[in-house]
């Protein structure tokens, strides 16, 4: 089996897909890889993933207090969580990378800087102010 090469701009998407295929079909796997099989081993590692978290309260960007091991941990399981994110992509036909860069451009017509930069309000929330904004400015409020 090859490795993935890393190149200067590191690990495709399309890297990781084509290896898990790979990896998969070396072992007959295929055959276990359904969609709902995936979805099921996605949301397990979902919550490792979760457990490593569990009672530490809120943790400061690159978990500096934490040791060497517990961070190693925490990379293998977001790992776990990629490669059955993009396993599920590929057997149910989804290009995973074109899918998420049109969910930032839905999400920057839900989310306008002007209305939501600071906040951390849902769109419904900021979508509600903006009208009731819109209704007092035409009421000449």
């Amino acid at each position: 089996m090859t490795e993935v090469a890393e190149r200067d701009g590191g690990v495709t998407l399309e890297d990781l897909k084509e290896r898990m295929a790979e990896f998969a079909k070396e072992r007959d796997w295929d055959q276990f890889h359904s969609p709902r099989n995936l979805l099921l081993a996605l949301v397990g590692e979902v919550g490792e993933l979760s457990e490593i978290f569990q009672w530490k309260g809120e943790v400061p960007r690159g978990l500096p207090d934490w040791k060497d091991e517990e961070k190693q941990h925490v990379g293998e399981e977001l790992s776990d969580v990629l490669l059955y994110l993009v396993r599920l992509s590929d057997i149910c036909g989804i290009d995973l990378g074109k899918a998420a860069l049109r969910k930032i451009g839905l999400n920057a017509i839900k989310y306008p800087v002007k209305l939501s930069k600071g906040s951390n309000k849902k769109f419904t929330q900021i979508n509600a102010a903006d009208n009731s904004d819109s209704k007092s400015n035409s009421d000449g409020v």
